[in-house]
């Protein structure tokens, strides 16, 4: 039996630092009382870092000039070992609103990743951010490719994929949408709304019919008015999760320090959002068929200067939300680990240090930056450009 074992570590689990050995055997875990590893097996001296659940990426498009709408498995698997080396152990490839044709390519080429395994963090499943999103709040949507609800073409997507679509953005406004909304859960897909500029009435209608999260919370969304709620009211108002930004520039700080006090800890996801320019120096790249500009690590449509995505990884969302908010790093941990992994419905196996999950840990040092990770057991050593 593989076994690792990680000694003298002040441990994060039920949400405090605790000093703990944990054991992987077989890529799940083990807590032990703390002191000297049992004989037979690897051992890392954690020498008093800090001992987190590896992070959970549920909305990215890409990274390392890889861009999901047009990653082979090759390149796939160039995101996964990219994103293992910052931290993020588990994640959903994010596709943009493309054609039918290229989206069912997407799908094919994450079963292919799928079977032939990976040496990076996990591909849990696909994100499709569209088609079925409002043109007024498109964003970096190709608004000729945008469609009106459409049950029938999401199963047949969900069937090529094995059920692998794990999460879906639509715009609650466009016709057909609510109607889709009470179907999802039979598919296995979990409902968030964004890109929309819909009312206060039509967004509480579709939360009430099964959404379960808003995509990049206030970015491409009807923003709050004292008259008019809009979409942003309805999901601070409600018990939705709330993807949020966390770069500094899709959020201001106190924006994030507002949406914490207004949702809690509890029901916010620190996304990415990233791009394929994650990584990688200012330049010129591209998202799904836009053309993308990077100037100072911040991607712009070359078209209209619409921002596009990101160039963020989850660690230094993280360093950012402890800067911005001046809370302990045990409140904010959630946002990265236990509540994407609620929200998608792995927290059976993912998103916190407990007794037969899967041993994906994140080693801090006292900075709270990277010290080293473990993907199913087994420490991830990046090659030169895998971590930031």
């Amino acid at each position: 039996m593989e076994r690792t074992y990680l000694i003298n570590a002040l441990v994060y689990t039920d949400r405090r630092f605790q000093p703990l050995t944990v054991a992987a055997e077989e890529g799940r875990l083990r807590l032990l009382p703390p002191g000297p590893a049992p004989e037979g097996g690897r051992v890392f001296d954690a020498a008093g870092k800090k001992v987190v659940p590896g992070f959970i990426d549920i909305h990215t498009h890409g990274a390392v000039g890889a861009d999901v709408n047009g990653a082979s498995a090759a390149d796939l698997e160039k995101i996964a070992r990219f994103f293992a080396g910052n931290g993020t152990t588990a994640f959903l490839a994010s596709v943009l609103t493309d054609t039918q044709e290229q989206t069912r390519w997407c799908i094919q080429q994450y079963k292919d990743h799928r079977r032939s395994g990976s040496a990076g963090a996990e591909l849990l499943g696909l994100h499709l951010e569209g088609p079925f999103l409002a043109s007024a709040y498109k964003g970096a949507m190709p608004e000729h490719l945008l469609r009106t609800g459409d049950l029938a073409l999401l199963r047949s997507y969900q069937d090529l994929a094995e059920g692998g679509i794990r999460y879906l953005t639509v715009s609650p406004e466009v016709e057909g949408v609510l109607e889709l909304l009470p179907a999802l859960k039979e598919l296995g897909i979990t409902a968030a709304i964004g890109h929309s500029g819909a009312d206060y009435e039509t967004a509480m209608a579709a939360i009430d019919a099964g959404a379960a999260a808003a995509t990049h919370t206030f970015n491409a969304m009807a923003l709050l008015h004292q008259h008019r709620p809009a979409i942003l009211g309805a999901v601070l108002e409600s018990d939705v999760y709330c993807e949020a930004i966390c770069d500094g520039r899709h959020l201001h700080p106190g924006i994030v320090r507002l949406l914490l006090r207004t949702k809690g800890t509890d029901r916010v996801v620190a996304i990415t959002d990233s791009i394929m320019a994650a990584g990688l120096p200012d330049g010129s790249y591209h998202l799904g068929v836009n053309q993308v500009v990077v100037v100072d690590g911040d991607a712009k449509l070359a078209s209209d200067g619409t921002r596009a995505g990101s160039t963020l990884t989850q660690d230094r969302a993280l360093q950012n939300l402890l800067t911005f908010t001046g809370r302990p790093l045990e409140e904010l941990l959630p946002l990265l680990t236990e509540n994407p992994a609620r929200l998608i419905g792995v927290f059976d196996r993912k998103g916190s240090i407990a007794p037969g999950k899967d041993a994906d840990l994140v080693v801090l040092d006292r900075e709270n930056r990277v010290d080293a990770v473990f993907l199913r057991g087994r420490q991830f050593q990046p090659a030169d450009g895998q971590r930031t």
